[in-house]
């Protein structure tokens, strides 16, 4: 019996072995061979499935001048990379969180708020070419393939393990983040050819290992941060390090040779750009929500978190067990779009009314919602409670959601956010503006701090500041200098 499972066992790795081979491509960038489970083509669909659900859940920044450098820039970069015959499209997101990411296919996303810390264009240009390094390099259509593998090593696990076994569900979706976490090996890979795409289009490289200082700042250093070992991502910190030297060498492989950096460019470029959250998108103040686009508040639970975007308004407990959400339903008729609701849910009604809520027509539906595992082995009941708002020729749904032993405790909480929906006839909460980055020239030799407390910016944002303009608050700056300041909002 011993020697048949050896066999067996032999066999199975033969035959796996094979079908690795068969589903291996060759890497663009290494001219390896790499696991993968999908043709190009099939990259190039899944890219162009992607890209309206980003846009539409995180919504385009409006800045014509600031689009078209983007993807002049991004054509540019791209054409002299490995994989030029992409479909590439570079979009600048209305999101003031410092990020910027890529999907399959050659899709490129940059967020307003990593363009408002980025000090120059030669800083820009190596995220640029780290991100487009993420499609060159196929990282996203690797990952689905090792989550693919993964899932079946996986399988074993929960069989060999009763903890394991416990956390399957949650471990399952974790795998479904397929652009989300590339891991430490492509973000460095990545790196390097953001150097490489940079260097090739005339930029200083240097510049990009700099960022990478912002990026440390940003994240409150190493000693807050989680080790580097568990992190999906290199730190800040040593990245620096790192893209430094490969700057330094790739500059040294053409010594005549010299790099753009462009800061003052840079910056007249984004004067007036939006800087932190956009209160005509909404905004949260003392316990509440407003938004004044579309004249309505709501209250939100104490100690719930909350996210925006322009698709829904997501709040969650602190305990993370019971979760709000408010969009938009479809129609004007609050009574036809809870039926619909039912129906497509199959929530299992225990109450319904149709009680108007700040005087505001509506119609509100409690009940269950059981969902069955896959295998129909398991079930789990959801309590919903949910109210659809006519307001505006709008049709509001506001629901909240517990597992049905958890629901009481939250009920009160829920049902109080619910209730306390209504118009917003505030004017002070309706002609909120929102912070601007401000392009100043320095009057005189002074120090950063100096110079951002002459333009009003308060003692307890001074470091913030400094962040955003990639410098020390010490830092002396000559006269006729630009630095960074605000305008707008709180500021004056």
């Amino acid at each position: 019996m011993k020697r048949f499972s050896q066999k067996l066992s032999i066999a199975c790795l033969a035959f796996a072995s094979l079908f690795l081979f068969q589903n291996c491509a060759i890497n663009p960038v290494t001219g390896k061979r790499q696991l993968a489970f999908m043709s190009e083509e099939k990259e190039i669909a899944m890219g162009k499935s992607y890209d309206p659900q980003v846009v539409a859940e995180m919504g385009k920044y409006e800045n014509p001048q600031m689009a078209q450098f983007l993807n002049e820039k991004g054509q540019a970069m791209a054409a002299i990379s490995e994989r030029p015959n992409l479909p590439w499209k570079f979009t600048l997101i209305d999101s003031p969180v410092v990020n910027a990411f890529a999907v399959p296919g050659g899709f490129v996303y940059f967020t307003r708020g990593i363009m408002a810390h980025f000090n120059n264009e030669a800083q820009f240009a190596g995220v640029l070419g780290h991100e487009i390094g993420h499609v060159t390099a196929r990282h996203t259509v690797a990952q689905q393939a090792k989550q693919t593998v993964g899932q079946i090593g996986l399988i074993g696990g929960m069989i060999l393990s009763p903890e394991l076994a416990s956390q399957g569900e949650s471990l399952m979706q974790g795998m479904g983040m397929l652009f989300l976490k590339f891991g430490r090996d492509a973000e460095s890979q990545s790196d390097e050819l953001g150097v490489k795409y940079s260097t090739a289009i005339g930029y200083d490289a240097k510049e990009m290992a700099g960022f990478f200082g912002t990026l440390d700042r940003l994240t409150g250093g190493s000693e807050n941060r989680v080790p580097e070992f568990q992190s999906t991502h290199p730190d800040p910190a040593n990245r620096k390090v790192r893209v430094g030297q490969l700057a330094q060498a790739a500059q040294a492989a053409a010594p005549s040779q010299k790099y753009e950096v462009d800061r003052d460019g840079y910056l007249r470029m984004i004067d007036g750009m939006i800087y932190g959250e956009d209160p005509a998108q909404g905004y949260v103040e003392s316990g509440s929500f407003y938004h004044p686009g579309l004249k309505f508040q709501f209250g939100i639970p104490r100690s719930w978190k909350l996210q925006n975007s322009p698709s829904a308004v997501i709040m969650v407990s602190n305990d993370q067990k019971s979760q709000m959400q408010m969009t938009l339903a479809q129609g004007t008729d609050p009574k036809a779009a809870a039926q619909s609701f039912v129906q497509e849910t199959k929530l299992q009604v225990a109450s319904q009314s149709d009680q108007a809520i700040n005087g505001l027509p509506a119609t509100t539906v409690l009940g269950d919602i059981v969902q069955q595992s896959q295998d129909g082995s398991q079930s789990q009941t959801l309590r919903v409670i949910a109210s659809f708002i006519s307001y505006g020729g709008n049709t509001y749904m506001m629901l909240g959601l517990a597992l049905a032993q958890d629901f009481n405790r939250y009920q009160r909480e829920i049902e109080g956010s619910i209730g306390s929906f209504k118009q917003l006839t505030d004017p002070s909460k309706l002609n909120r503006q929102p912070e601007r980055i401000k392009i100043v020239t320095n009057s005189r030799s002074q120090s950063l701090g100096q110079a951002l407390q002459s333009q009003g910016v308060p003692a307890d944002r001074i470091n913030e500041m400094a962040i955003l303009n990639g410098m020390e608050v010490n830092q002396t700056i000559p006269a006729g200098m630009l630095f960074k300041s605000l305008s707008g909002g709180n500021i004056r």
